[in-house]
């Protein structure tokens, strides 16, 4: 059996763009992965493949990881899963529209580390931004300009 390697994994328990994914993978032909855990409703659609794993802290990274090969992009917020995958030779985007660099992975694991440690110690961090119009229009460009270069990736 071959596997189509042409796919869009989306880390679907918190991303708020999944019309949007859906919409750009329909235009190019793109195969679609939702994971999810059993928590979230993930609705059905023609071309996408909804994965349902259980609850625990790592399985949907896992299912994505598992599953992802050279050439497909993950869409994730979390930097870890999006290391792991970048090392498999997928390209990684954030829902606000951030391609992850190799070369600043590092960095970006270092900093969750340490925020980690200051929350483990009773410390508190600001959260994230809210999400604008304008993080919905830099995330349906970062992925069409990532569908383009696999899309070259892929011609003979």
């Amino acid at each position: 059996m071959t596997r189509d390697t042409r796919r869009i994994y989306v880390d679907a328990d918190a991303c708020p763009f999944k019309d949007v994914i859906l919409e750009i993978a329909a235009a190019n032909g793109l195969g679609v992965t939702m994971v999810a855990n059993y928590a979230h409703e993930i609705a059905e659609a023609e071309n996408v493949e909804v994965v349902r794993v259980d609850l625990d802290r790592e399985a949907v990274d896992i299912a994505i990881v598992n599953r992802a090969a050279a050439g497909d992009v993950v869409v994730t917020q979390d930097y870890g899963l999006a290391a792991l995958v970048i090392g498999k030779g997928v390209r990684a985007l954030s829902p606000r529209g951030r391609v992850y660099d190799p070369a600043e992975i590092e960095s970006l694991l270092d900093a969750r580390h340490h925020a980690q440690k200051t929350r483990r110690a009773g410390g508190r961090l600001k959260g994230p931004p809210r999400l604008r119009p304008s993080d919905r229009e830099r995330f349906r460009r970062a992925l069409m300009d990532l569908v383009g270069k696999r899309k070259e990736n892929f011609e003979c």
